[in-house]
């Protein structure tokens, strides 16, 4: 069996990695991906890629063809990455997040691969003033970001039939410690700021509702994702993935990172607008159809995980909103540099 895990070099890829070759020791496990983030290791521990059989550099935009030769699964994680990213590099982020999905989906299926799995996000449900936003609710996208998962999900159900299905998992807001950690999310945001300053500033009033999961529990969706039958959901398959009882406001999460790490203050910026990104999503169906694989990581569990990572990496920088921690400045670095152009294509 050959899995393709493109976009593997980013912060949920070596946790999906992991997974994989733990389910399937056998397997011929290749990545892809085009090192924007390979040289931004937050561990003192193995090089993740080591558990890996091959590792391709390259753009999705410019997939060499071959490479999807005796392929079963493709799992999809190459993304531009958070809401800031797709503000700020819009058509690429419809480039990279949809039009190339699109593109590898096709090829994976022409080339005889079994299935697809693309990583949506449950961003596109955008906002949502009560009541829980389940698979049939209706999507509003509010960034660019969500709006190429939205295109993405859409053209990708044409694409699938009985011998090679798709399941486009509807992830939560991600969190927990990486190898190739990101503090650009709001719960690892929070308990970065508690360890280096001992207060958790929140911009916005606090009261926009998050569901939340841990990379591990996105990891053992995926893995779950790949050995899926058509008959487990249908060929096309568009799924919320994550927990009922991790639908949070962003306040509450403060709240249990305090719980966890004492004598720490919260700062609510009450004078700011209201964040129209609010949601509360319903995983009903994940539960009823994979049930042994919902969630395990309890929010608390997440937020010691972190904790006990940041600090064995001796991390200190209560300025690490300005540091290449976050997506955003790596690429601007990278570009102001020279070492990518516009098109955030490798000079």
């Amino acid at each position: 069996m050959k899995i393709l895990i493109l976009g593997n070099l980013g912060y949920i890829g070596p946790l999906v990695v992991e997974r994989l070759r733990k389910s399937y020791p056998n397997a011929i496990l290749v990545g892809f991906d085009i090192g924007y983030y390979a040289h931004a290791l937050t561990t003192i521990s193995r090089l993740p890629e080591t558990l890996l059989d091959v590792q391709y550099y390259g753009d999705v935009r410019t997939f060499p063809e071959d490479l999807m030769n005796g392929v079963v699964a493709v799992v999809y994680l190459a993304a531009i990455s958070n809401d800031p990213m797709g503000k700020e590099f819009e058509d690429i982020t419809l480039d990279v997040n949809y039009r190339s999905a699109i593109y590898l989906a096709k090829l994976a299926k022409n080339k005889g691969a079994k299935s697809f799995i693309f990583a949506s996000s449950c961003s596109l449900y955008g906002f949502a003033e009560s009541g829980l936003r389940n698979e049939n609710s209706e999507l509003n996208p509010l960034t660019a970001y969500a709006k190429s998962k939205t295109c993405a999900e859409q053209d990708l159900e044409p694409i699938a039939n009985d011998s090679f299905s798709i399941t486009c998992l509807r992830f939560g807001t991600a969190c927990g410690f990486s190898p190739r950690l990101r503090l650009d999310l709001v719960l690892n945001d929070f308990v970065a700021n508690a360890i280096t300053t001992g207060k958790i500033k929140i911009l916005s009033d606090g009261k926009p509702w998050r569901p939340l999961i841990h990379i591990k529990d996105m990891a053992r969706a995926i893995d779950w994702a790949i050995s899926r039958r058509v008959n487990n959901g249908g060929s096309c398959l568009s799924i919320n993935i994550g927990s009922n009882e991790w639908n949070y406001q962003v306040k509450e999460l403060a709240e249990v990172v305090k719980l966890v790490i004492p004598n720490v203050d919260i700062n609510i910026n009450h004078n700011t607008a209201s964040d129209k990104r609010s949601y509360q999503v319903d995983f009903s169906l994940f539960e009823s159809i994979a049930p042994d694989f919902i969630p395990k990581v309890s929010l608390e569990e997440a937020v010691k995980d972190l904790q006990s990572g940041l600090e064995s990496i001796g991390f200190s920088d209560s300025n690490f909103r300005s540091s290449n921690l976050m997506r955003i400045n790596m690429l601007k670095e990278h570009k102001r540099n020279g070492r990518l152009n516009e098109q955030l294509e490798w000079v």
